[in-house]
């Protein structure tokens, strides 16, 4: 009598991003990725965020599959029904202080369910450290995904040293930022003002951020979504701190789950852009997108659609509806009048599909890391407003080291927005930086397809970190 052969139990990883639009889409298609490679994947939301989606895009979108699922934890926040984006900072230091002991509560839920496999791994957001103490404690690999550039991460990993130095925190706005940082390993030509914090009058951030990189640097691998060609210099450098470094992306252009529902945006996407932008000629749209967490005032707001529309060429805009910091956030009658029939207004839109679309010629960017990697896939220079955090960098290689883009003053005013997109559209500098751009793009393509860079370092994180076994 022959014996069946015994059942393998799926490898179950539990994902965990931290709860601000861009770091859970960025999760998600990682998700995605490693459910398309046989995995189990349970997808950790914060009960705010989850509530969030529900209301914005139904119940279908976390439906999930059978070797998909969804599940919640408090971020340990007063709840809320306001459907905004919540408070960066009090979020950050909530669930660092308030999700250990739920997230393990699940952890154990789900190893003493029957109808799902064993936990095998964990795969955290990088500033979601809380995970990885419960990973040991299962004798599991813990592993920290950072939806950001690896020249952003080597910049927070040295926060340390410039504390050190005295370059930071800085002590007020009149202390000069223009000044070139030359020692950190594998950056060139970085200003102070690339990557400070500003808006941090108590330190509280930037000794959150120090927490989170040194808990990380302690992971049984770190993730980055970015590829090695793009940044070779930055991300040999960090191998050289810390071995365990696996460049995988850019994630949208894998082989991606079947899984039709997760789709994590919670605003709804006024798809009709799409088919005024069929009615456009190739390369002749700017896109304008600010992201999911930037705000402005009505008079910077005002600044740029002036300009835009001054400029004479065909524009994209997203405006969302909580992006005005001063509540006056209403565009001008006379505005909405002057860009009839060549500017189309949305309060959100399917950002990889506008940025793949052949009518798009730039994109004017807050350079978050997501829009970035998302630009070079689609083969779009940018024109770049950056406002925080490691858009600040992100700016400074996308405008210098890759030369696909250009930097707009803070300060913004409509006679400069005018002359850039003219410049850019009507120069030999702008077909200069588009023909670069889809040099990057053909680059990346190759990076994540068989052989390339990032399909092999997927390939090894599976089989060298993922697929582990118990300690």
């Amino acid at each position: 009598m022959e014996l069946e052969p015994p059942v393998i139990e799926k490898q179950h990883v539990i994902c965990v991003p931290f709860p601000l639009q861009s770091h859970v889409n960025a999760m998600m298609q990682l998700a995605k990725l490693l459910n398309s490679k046989g995995f189990y994947v349970t997808f950790v939301l914060t009960e705010f965020f989850h509530t969030r989606l529900l209301k914005s895009r139904g119940p279908d979108s976390v439906k999930g599959s059978d070797e998909f699922r969804f599940e919640t934890i408090s971020d340990g926040m007063q709840s809320s029904s306001k459907d905004t984006t919540q408070d960066i900072r009090n979020l950050s230091l909530s669930t660092q202080k308030n999700c250990l002991t739920p997230f393990r509560n699940l952890v154990t839920k789900l190893n003493q369910s029957s109808n799902v496999p064993s936990v095998s791994c964990i795969v955290t957001d990088g500033v979601m450290t809380f995970t990885l103490p419960v990973a040991k404690e299962c004798g599991i690999p813990g592993v920290v995904f950072w939806p950001i550039s690896a020249c952003s991460l080597m910049v927070f990993f040295h926060f340390p040293a410039m504390v050190e130095r005295g370059l930071l925190p800085l002590k007020d706005e009149s202390v000069s930022r223009n000044g070139t940082i030359d020692w950190i390993q594998g950056l060139r030509g970085t200003r102070l003002k690339d990557f400070t914090l500003i808006d941090d009058p108590d330190h509280t951030m930037l000794k959150y951020m120090v927490e989170e990189i040194q808990n990380g640097f302690k992971a049984s691998a770190i993730v980055l979504n970015t590829f090695d060609d793009l940044e070779h210099e930055v991300v040999g450098a960090m191998r050289s701190i810390y071995g365990n470094i696996y460049t995988i992306g850019p994630l949208t252009l894998h082989c991606q789950s079947p899984l039709k529902s997760a789709a994590m945006n919670v605003w709804n996407e006024e798809t009709e852009c799409l088919q005024w932008l069929d009615k456009q000629e190739a390369t002749s749209v700017i896109y304008v997108n600010f992201g999911t967490i930037a705000n402005m005032t009505s008079k910077q707001l005002n600044e740029f659609a002036w300009g835009l529309a001054n400029s004479n060429h065909p524009f994209l805009w997203i405006i969302r509806r909580d992006i005005g910091r001063d509540g006056q956030e209403i565009l001008l009658e006379d505005f909405m009048t002057d860009i009839e029939g060549r500017g189309f207004i949305a309060s959100w839109c399917p950002q990889e599909e506008v940025l793949s679309h052949p009518s798009i010629a730039w994109f004017l960017t807050h350079c978050g890391w997501n829009s970035t990697v998302e630009s070079i896939c689609g083969g779009v220079p940018m024109i770049c407003w950056p406002q925080f955090g490691d858009q600040l960098i992100n700016c400074r290689y996308t405008c210098n080291e890759w030369g696909i883009g250009m930097e707009i003053s803070d300060d913004v005013k409509r006679e400069e927005i005018q002359r850039v997109v003219r410049e850019l559209m009507e120069g030999e500098k702008g077909k200069e930086m588009r023909l670069k751009a889809m040099k990057w793009k053909e680059t990346a393509e190759n990076a994540t397809r068989q052989g390339g860079s990032s399909s092999t370092n997927l390939d090894k994180l599976i089989s060298e970190v993922l697929q582990l076994k118990r300690a």
